[in-house]
């Protein structure tokens, strides 16, 4: 063939390998994004997990509190009511 085919069959190989090469780097870039866009979501989850934990913990201690506070108000308000009591008598 001529000099001027050989060319263009030389340009049509060398394309047809960076496209070949291009793909693959695509496909590799891709799933390296898709890994550590699982990672951070099993992290995301992970955390999630924990300050659910957290809440749960926090409102068993917050429904103490507020007991012992509504024992102390009741201690409170029978106290002040005997007080009264006895400064009237």
């Amino acid at each position: 063939p001529p000099p001027q085919a050989e060319e263009r069959i030389l340009k049509k190989v060398r394309r047809k390998i960076r496209n070949k090469q291009s793909a693959q780097d695509s496909r590799r870039r891709k799933k390296e994004y898709l890994d550590g866009l699982e990672s951070r979501a099993a992290a995301c989850s992970a955390q999630n997990q924990e300050l659910r934990k957290k809440i749960q913990e926090l409102e068993r201690r917050n429904g103490s509190l507020l007991r012992q506070l509504q024992a102390l108000i009741k201690q409170t308000s029978s106290k002040a009511a005997q007080t009264s009591a006895c400064v009237l008598v």
